[in-house]
C-alpha cells in the first residue's frame, strides 16, 4: 500500500524483480540520491563489491566485502536472482547478466547483476523515469 501511493517505488517497481520490499527498502537505506556524487558508488555502499586484500607481493580478490545495510543487500540480491530466473520479459540488462552466468557462475552473475540494479534504480530514482527493456532513443 505505500509503495503503491510513493511515486519514488513505483518508477522503481518498473524493473522486472523489483517488487514494493525491494523498492521501499532501497528507498529508504539511499533516503537521500544527490548525497551519491556517482551511482556506481552504491555498489560499494551496500557492501556488492569484491573484496581485496594485498600485502607485498600477495593480491588476493576475495568474496564481496558485505559493508553497507545487510537488510538492502539481501533484498537487492533477491531482485537479481528473481529477474534471472523467473522474469519472463527480456531486457539488455538480463542479457548481460546470463553472459556473466555463462563466464563466471550463476552465483557471481548474481551478485554483479545486485550491484548494476542499485546503479540502475539510483539513475531511475535521479532522472524521474521508468525501466527501459532495451537501448531505446530518448526524446530530446
Amino acid at each position: 500500500m505505500i509503495a503503491r501511493s510513493d511515486e519514488v517505488c513505483r518508477h522503481l517497481t518498473t524493473v522486472p524483480g523489483v517488487g514494493a520490499l525491494t523498492a521501499l527498502t532501497f528507498k529508504t537505506a539511499v533516503d537521500d540520491p544527490t548525497r551519491f556524487i556517482s551511482s556506481k558508488r552504491l555498489g560499494a555502499h551496500f557492501g556488492l563489491t569484491p573484496r581485496k586484500y594485498q600485502s607485498g607481493t600477495i593480491d588476493v580478490t576475495g568474496s564481496i566485502t558485505k559493508a553497507g545495510d545487510a537488510m538492502v543487500r539481501s533484498a537487492l540480491y533477491e531482485a537479481a536472482h528473481s529477474m534471472l530466473t523467473r522474469a519472463k520479459s527480456f531486457s539488455s540488462l538480463k542479457r548481460w547478466a546470463m553472459a556473466v552466468a555463462k563466464r563466471r557462475g550463476l552465483r557471481r552473475a548474481t551478485v554483479a547483476l545486485a550491484r548494476k540494479l542499485a546503479i540502475v534504480l539510483h539513475r531511475m530514482w535521479m532522472n524521474g523515469t521508468d525501466f527501459r527493456f532495451g537501448k531505446q532513443e530518448v526524446a530530446a
